[in-house]
């Protein structure tokens, strides 16, 4: 089920938002949802390093060379 969000932006802001669409072919909602789902994507993606990067510097999980990760795979 979709939800509708209202936002109240400066004109200045909207306006590059239509011109980036328009540039990009999309209607500026589209333009907007895809923003949007970018972001929370990168969001994702930098708490998924962080809990990497908690794992890493408590000794539960190593970081190892390319060179160790690939040795005895192609066995």
């Amino acid at each position: 089920m979709n939800k509708r969000v209202t936002l109240e932006m400066p004109e200045e802001m909207h306006q590059l938002i239509v011109e980036y669409a328009s540039e990009a072919g999309a209607e500026p909602d589209d333009y907007l949802r895809q923003m949007i789902q970018r972001e929370l994507e990168n969001l994702q993606d930098l708490a998924a390093a962080d809990e990497a990067m908690k794992r890493i510097q408590s000794g539960e999980d190593k970081v190892v060379s390319s060179e160790e990760f690939w040795r005895g795979l192609d066995d």
